[in-house]
């Protein structure tokens, strides 16, 4: 009897562990599905508003608003994008949506962490797109910035521009200048990169031609260093700037007079908005006009740059190093070509040629400089062939 009370006690006993793993086991199950519908409903709605993200893009003006182009402008990037064979589509999104983050951060000069609230998704995802779309863009370098050759036409914008232009700019093939962009250096690199803006900053170089496009982009150049330096290192390293043979660019007085580079007469009114005010009274004034009418496409096409991706004018500390601000910017010339191509923002532009008229004028006249050599006299000898052929023709259409 005693061993018959003993088994129905185990037995009992067995069957409430029984009972008690199954009402846990159900439980657990319960929690767990619970746990996967609401991950599933929380995946749901994370596709969702990228979705609608997304969706804001299919309207021109829309895309407009959030990354500075049309519809179909972006398509067809991220279709030149994915020739590249750089980016791809995988399981979780799309090519479309990696440039759209990697514009939005450009356009807007926004930090990575309000992208992945934008689009829901992790810092290290929106990182990895973000490096991942700049690579792809940078492959594109030498499809976009495209430097004139020795037998390449003359620019419309001179050609067309008979007695202003034409014929005395015709070996002309485009403008030259600097511009700087803030970088985060360590402390003790801060001096050599300090620049008059007293602040660190890269001395970035570029050429552009009359249309607004750039033609050669030099970018990493602390920023303390002089244009002169800058632009001798960009004609001498492996991936130099190319002058054609017999042309030549325009350049401000900040550049030395050269054959290849032509500057401005020192020591004479030089900025359009003085000229607005009293007409040119002699061969150097009346060059120094022209001169500045057309070297101010490189300033048009630095202003339309900047206007369109801020992250590369902003004034305040950059959220990525040195090394990627570089290439951010070498990006932006990449794309600010794309779209002059194809999807050229003529309000923006318009925008900027008013800014520059209406800026003020930093000094009255160039000063003097003392730099004399061989180069300097041919350099002369071409300036001032234009100057004196200029002036006879314009005080000749004046009688």
């Amino acid at each position: 009897m005693d061993a018959l009370q003993q088994y129905r006690s185990i037995v009992f006993a067995a069957l409430t562990a029984y009972v008690a793993y199954l009402v846990i086991f159900i439980q657990i199950q319960k929690r767990d599905n619970q746990i996967l519908e609401l991950r599933s409903k929380a995946k749901i709605e994370r596709e969702r508003v990228r979705d609608e993200l997304m969706k804001h893009l299919r309207d021109d003006q829309e895309s407009r608003n959030i990354i500075r182009m049309g519809t179909a402008a972006f398509e067809r990037f991220c279709f030149i994008l994915r020739e590249t064979g750089r980016l791809t589509d995988n399981k979780y999104s799309c090519v479309e949506e990696q440039v759209a983050k990697f514009w939005h951060v450009l356009s807007h000069n926004v930090r990575n962490r309000l992208i992945k609230f934008y689009f829901r998704r992790s810092l290290a995802t929106v990182s990895n797109h973000f490096r991942k779309v700049l690579r792809a863009v940078i492959s594109l370098e030498d499809r976009f910035l495209v430097q004139p050759k020795d037998d390449g036409p003359i620019p419309n914008e001179i050609l067309l521009r008979q007695g202003k232009f034409s014929p005395y700019f015709e070996k002309c093939v485009g403008a030259i200048d600097g511009t700087h962009i803030r970088v985060k250096v360590p402390r003790d690199e801060v001096k050599r990169y300090r620049s008059r803006k007293q602040f660190p900053t890269h001395n970035n170089l570029v050429a552009c031609t009359f249309d607004l496009k750039l033609t050669y982009v030099l970018a990493g150049w602390e920023g303390s260093a002089h244009d002169s330096k800058v632009l001798q290192d960009a004609l001498s390293r492996d991936d130099r700037l190319l002058i054609p043979r017999g042309r030549y660019y325009l350049a401000d007085a900040g550049y030395a007079l050269t054959p290849s580079f032509i500057t401005p007469y020192r020591g004479v009114r030089y900025h359009l908005k003085e000229y607005s005010i009293h007409p040119p009274e002699n061969e150097k004034e009346l060059f120094n006009l022209r001169h500045s009418s057309l070297r101010n496409a490189v300033e048009r096409s630095i202003g339309v740059l900047q206007k369109k991706f801020p992250i590369i004018a902003s004034g305040s500390e950059p959220y990525y190093d040195e090394e990627t601000v570089s290439d951010v910017f070498l990006a932006c010339c990449i794309i600010h070509n794309y779209l002059m191509g194809v999807d050229p923002d003529e309000e923006l532009i318009a925008q900027v040629d008013e800014e520059i008229m209406h800026s003020e004028i930093e000094s009255n006249t160039l000063s003097i400089s003392s730099s004399r050599n061989e180069n300097y006299r041919l350099g002369e000898e071409i300036r001032d062939d234009i100057a004196l052929k200029m002036w006879h023709d314009y005080n000749l259409n004046a009688s």
